[in-house]
């Protein structure tokens, strides 16, 4: 054969190999063999395999393929992981606006004595209600008193000593339900500075430590 006939085969014969080598895969398969093939081993899905380049390096490993339940499992956890991200994001706007409303302590406290103040209006004002509910019940009662029997009495005055009476559980549902709203108010803005207090200790912090760079 001659020379250059020679170096054209000898090149064939190179370029061959290096296709037949250029997409080889191994893996172990969960029996403990060692597989190989052109393509993914689809025995070996569910576990590394390795791509060789043509000299018998590893080109790269392919992680196993995800099954069904695993698949389903991690979508949950990016689902889970976005929900997280989505609450942070939405607790930092939240504490940017209670920074801006409240930016110190005095700030807040004001704030929580007009709203507890607001309430306390209303239930000064049932209680004179009450009070005058109960003087004029005791009027009334006088009247009665003027009847022997409760069945003498005018029907009139027995619907003012009915309405007298459905009046003051009225009143007396309307304060219970300004005393509720009280230890609702209350129980807010306990939670709101627990919350606040922190960033205010950060912002003091930063602030300091601003203070300590430029000097």
């Amino acid at each position: 054969m001659s020379g250059p006939l020679r170096l054209a085969c000898t090149c064939l014969l190179a370029g061959s190999l290096t296709s037949a080598w250029a997409d080889i895969y191994q893996c172990v398969d969960d029996k403990g063999r060692r597989l190989t093939s052109d393509r993914p081993i689809a025995e070996c899905a569910d576990r590394e395999q390795r791509e060789l380049n043509s000299n018998g390096t590893v080109r790269r490993i392919l992680q196993p393929s995800l099954t069904a339940a695993e698949r389903t499992a991690r979508e949950q956890q990016a689902q889970r992981d976005t929900e997280e991200r989505l609450r942070q994001a939405e607790q930092r706007r939240l504490h940017k606006l209670l920074l801006a409303r409240y930016p110190n302590q005095a700030a807040h406290d004001a704030d929580r004595a007009r709203a507890l103040r607001g309430v306390e209006d209303k239930v000064a004002k049932g209680q004179q209600r009450v009070a005058d509910l109960q003087e004029q019940r005791r009027k009334l009662d006088d009247e009665a008193a003027a009847f022997k029997k409760p069945e003498q009495r005018p029907p009139e005055l027995k619907r003012q000593i009915d309405d007298n009476e459905q009046q003051l559980v009225t009143q007396g549902r309307f304060i219970a339900a300004q005393e509720e709203e009280k230890l609702n108010i209350a129980r807010r803005y306990d939670e709101e500075l627990a919350r606040l207090k922190p960033l205010w200790a950060q912002i003091t912090t930063a602030a300091n430590e601003t203070v300590l760079v430029n000097r």
